[in-house]
């Protein structure tokens, strides 16, 4: 059997889990930065949180197709320094507009980079472990999940300092940067494609269905992860558990991941996406329905679990229905999908919480997943299993 970790796939790990600390040691606080350094309203927070997400929704396929059409490395190092430099706009910010303009824009390299480096990743994976080691490689933001909540919660409370936070995602960007800089990848010949410029370019398209059943996943954890804080402090009285709840929640990612393994070198794909999206049914339907802290952390745990199994499937299902040179294209449709769904999610709980509360947000987050479970079983399954290139299940 041919070696899964090597130094190459390692270093991408090392990198992806730098990016993802340096959007996640930010993200559940924001809500309360703004509200607290700008008085901004909960329709407010929502728009401007959204922002990032529409930024690195647009990017996406564009990345896709470029990380398909030149050399890859560059690709990536070109979007890290983007992504890198964005973190010092968050120290100039002074203004409610100005911090607003700088996360918008901050967006869009993080689309990039996310989809470059997964790519990168792909490409040092040795063929008869791709499955496998895509479910791993997840476990580089899932562990990066657990950590950077609670450390910036932590810091946070300690200092009462916002600007320490962004100097820490700053350097943890930097460091993301050198260790993509090692990465090692054998010289390939770039295949042009000279056929007429259409939108299959940028967006896997017959993927379609898979793209809008996961965007309903990603609507559910953008409302999730950026009013948890906020919804704990308000609703539930809790104020310094938001960390552990993520802990948890990335706890559960992490066995999850590991526990699939198995199911995904196996290409059983369509049962891994559906055991994981009911496990994290019953995760939304929890914290919603029980406002107690025994619900709000066993909530956290199923979330994660599920979570754990279903995105990997799926982020294996688009690459099992790409051609070989439409890989970061379906990399890219993958996010594209996801962060539109998560945007969404940002958008409305905003506003449904402005208008309504937080609780009304949440239960729209339970009904919505319920759509994307029900649109599974009832078509995408089938959808993938018609169209897919590969043996995959």
């Amino acid at each position: 059997m041919e070696k899964l970790w090597n130094i190459n796939y390692v270093r991408v790990m090392v990198a992806n889990f730098m990016i993802y600390f340096a959007f996640y040691i930010l993200t559940p606080l924001l809500p309360l930065y703004l509200a607290d350094r700008f008085g901004a309203t909960k329709d407010v927070i929502g728009i401007v949180l959204s922002g990032y997400t529409v930024a690195a929704l647009l990017s996406r396929p564009f990345s896709g197709y470029i990380a398909d059409s030149f050399a890859r490395k560059k690709v990536l190092l070109i979007c890290f320094s983007v992504f890198f430099i964005f973190f010092a706009g968050y120290l100039a910010a002074g203004t409610l507009l100005m911090f607003a303009i700088v996360r918008t824009l901050h967006g869009a390299p993080f689309g990039s980079v996310t989809v470059a480096n997964t790519t990168v990743a792909i490409d040092v994976l040795p063929v008869s472990r791709r499955n496998e080691g895509i479910g791993y490689y997840g476990l580089s933001n899932n562990i990066a999940m657990a950590m950077a909540p609670s450390v910036g919660i932590y810091i946070y409370h300690a200092t009462d300092n916002f600007q320490l936070l962004f100097w820490i995602a700053l350097f943890m960007s930097a460091l993301g940067l050198f260790f993509a800089s090692r990465v090692q990848l054998k010289q390939k010949e770039i295949v042009i494609n000279k056929s007429k410029l259409s939108f299959d370019r940028f967006f896997l398209t017959r993927a379609w269905l898979l793209a809008v059943n996961i965007a309903f996943f990603g609507f559910c954890f953008g409302v999730l992860s950026n009013y948890l804080a906020i919804y704990g402090k308000e609703e539930l009285g809790i104020t310094s558990g938001t960390g552990t709840y993520f802990m948890i929640l990335s706890l559960g990612l992490i066995l999850s991941r590991l526990q699939g393994a198995k199911a995904l070198r196996a290409g059983n794909l369509t049962h891994n996406a559906a055991y994981g999206m009911l496990i994290s049914l019953v995760g939304y339907v929890l914290f919603v329905s029980f406002h107690n802290m025994a619900a709000y952390y066993a909530s956290a745990l199923f979330i994660g679990l599920g979570n754990g199994h279903m995105y990997p499937a799926f982020l294996n299902m688009f690459i099992n229905m790409a051609h070989h040179n439409e890989r970061a294209t379906a990399n890219s449709s993958i996010l594209t999908a996801w962060d539109l769904g998560f945007g969404i999610g940002i958008l409305m709980g905003g506003v449904v919480a402005e208008y309504f509360s937080y609780a009304s947000a949440f239960w729209m987050v339970a009904a919505i997943n319920i759509i994307g479970v029900a649109l599974f079983f009832f078509a995408t399954r089938r959808f993938f299993r018609k169209g897919c290139l590969t043996d995959a299940r």
